[in-house]
């Protein structure tokens, strides 16, 4: 027993006992003077559940066909006349009956585990098959199929958008909230991180002011070089306005795969022609949407608004250019004397202020306040100033075929003079205050635009455009024929959901009052 294999695989399958049965053979072998007690006792090797002996048909026995009846009989004499004792916890009677306690117990123990997961299993293979669907032979039929199909696949991509979808993401964004982070995040952080005067110099300045001028010295910044330099950077809005209209178009394009439905799995042929329907529709209203944006941005480039009610800089500068003027004159008079203590200024000369209002506009008339030293002192550095620029020794060289020789740009290296820094800190603070005002104008017109002519527009013709597309009656047939794939699938569906409703069934014959 010590070194029995059986033993010994049983204690490798369970460690703790709790399922082992030991049973003792051939009792009626043992030597004279011998006996099994103390191993059906369980002195030798204890055994939780018990070991039960037994006395098997000899080979006389079965060669002489002695039945199991009478097998049974002399087993149990033979215990009584050996065993008194263990005779009625042993014998093969007794083995049937534990064994047969020992598979009810466990059965009680399982039964209600088992239950639940039969019910479970039987309930997701009954949803399974729902989704599958039936077969559909009619014409009639498959024709109410296919509506049903692109009605609820169009009032499916319509929620989503709308953020009404069933089947809500939680693990990303999309649908009509990433639409919403493209606006005022993606769209909105980009303009926002468009600086005013990005790209334009103190030179490009200078220059644009000397070539608004023409041939003559101007005694006030031109305002043609204000309108030039804003429209440079007012152009700078369109590229992200039509990335914005790209980024939207792209996630609408996506939406298509989060609407796919089972019966759209169903019918490949119909999924396909789905897709390729809202893609043609999407592809469509890009271009007009391209263009509404390439009109907005054309819009305010036509029209420069310096009667903005929010262009209020205007006195800001007129109020810098004095302060800046009279910094100016205390710096090279070396005057200490306080503001309230210096005589006032001399009023302007009449002559001036005609040819301010005469060859000036609304800028001239901001910057007359200066007075006529200020223009006099202005006048004598724009002189003064370039002088060493255009009049500077030395041949020039012709380029390519120009005839004319080519004016030279001022040095950026040049220190600039009063006036030049006054008219240049005049231009950039106009600059940055209008092109807030567009930039706020594009920021919130853009999408506006893109709702209107390509979100709003799509949701309200979707459902029409699919039902001109595909409802026709040639192709009903061919849009609906279903894939090999999912026909093998109901099948293996509808036979494992009968396997378990007959199993939930054997399973709820069984009453735990019958179970000892």
């Amino acid at each position: 027993m010590a070194t029995s294999e059986a033993i010994k695989l049983a204690r490798e399958a369970d460690p703790d006992g709790r399922r082992t049965l030991a049973v003792f053979t051939k009792l009626d072998l043992m030597d004279a003077g011998t006996d099994a007690v103390d191993i059906l006792c369980g002195r030798v090797i204890p055994v939780k559940l018990g070991i039960i002996g037994v006395i098997n048909r000899s080979q006389m026995d079965i060669n002489q066909r002695k039945n199991i009846k009478d097998a049974i009989k002399d087993e149990s004499a033979f215990l009584q006349r050996k065993y008194p004792a263990l005779a009625s916890r042993n014998g093969t009677p007794y083995l049937a009956k534990t064994l047969n306690r020992l598979l009810m117990h466990h059965i009680r123990d399982c039964l209600p585990q088992l239950k639940t997961r039969v019910n479970v299993m039987a309930s997701q293979f009954q949803s399974l098959l729902q989704s599958f669907g039936d077969p559909v032979e009619d014409h009639n039929d498959r024709s109410q199929m296919l509506l049903q199909i692109i009605t609820k696949f169009a009032a499916e991509y319509c929620a989503t958008i709308e953020g009404t979808s069933k089947n809500i993401e939680t693990s990303e964004l999309c649908g009509g909230a990433r639409i919403c982070y493209i606006f005022h995040e993606t769209f909105g952080r980009t303009l926002d991180s468009i600086d005013a005067l990005g790209g334009l110099t103190q030179l490009d300045i200078l220059t644009a002011i000397r070539n608004a001028t023409g041939p003559r010295p101007a005694l006030f910044v031109p305002e043609v070089s204000f309108e030039l330099l804003v429209k440079r950077q007012i152009r700078r809005l369109e590229e992200p306005s039509q990335r914005c209209v790209e980024l939207v178009h792209e996630e609408m394009q996506r939406i298509v795969q989060h609407c796919g439905t089972q019966e759209l799995l169903r019918f490949p042929k119909l999924h396909d022609r789905i897709v390729e329907v809202v893609t043609s529709l999407l592809r469509r209203r890009l271009s007009p949407t391209n263009i509404m944006v390439e009109n907005i941005v054309g819009i305010e480039l036509a029209y420069i608004n310096t009667k903005h009610p929010d262009f209020a800089d205007a006195g800001l500068v007129s109020m810098l250019v004095q302060n800046h003027e009279m910094d100016q004159r205390r710096k090279k008079a070396g005057d200490d004397t306080p503001d309230h203590v210096r005589p006032s200024r001399p009023n302007p000369q009449p002559g001036s202020e005609a040819a301010g209002g005469k060859d000036g506009g609304w800028m001239t008339k901001m910057m007359s306040g200066g007075g006529r030293s200020g223009s006099q002192e202005s006048i004598a550095s724009m002189a003064t100033a370039p002088a060493s620029v255009e009049n500077s020794p030395g041949p020039r060289q012709p380029t390519g075929v120009n005839l004319l020789d080519i004016v030279p740009a001022p040095a950026p290296s040049r220190k600039l003079s009063s006036r030049e820094h006054r008219d240049c800190d005049i231009i950039q603070r106009l600059i940055k205050s209008y092109f807030l005002i567009v930039r706020k104008n594009i920021q919130d017109s853009v999408p506006k635009a893109v709702m209107h002519f390509l979100v709003n527009h799509v949701k309200d013709n979707l459902q029409s455009e699919l039902v001109g597309n595909l409802y026709k009656q040639e192709c009903i047939d061919d849009l609906l024929s279903e894939s090999e794939q999912i026909a093998a699938r109901r099948k293996e569906a509808a036979e494992m959901l009968k396997a378990l409703q007959k199993a939930s069934h054997i399973i709820s014959e069984i009453r735990e009052t019958h179970l000892w």
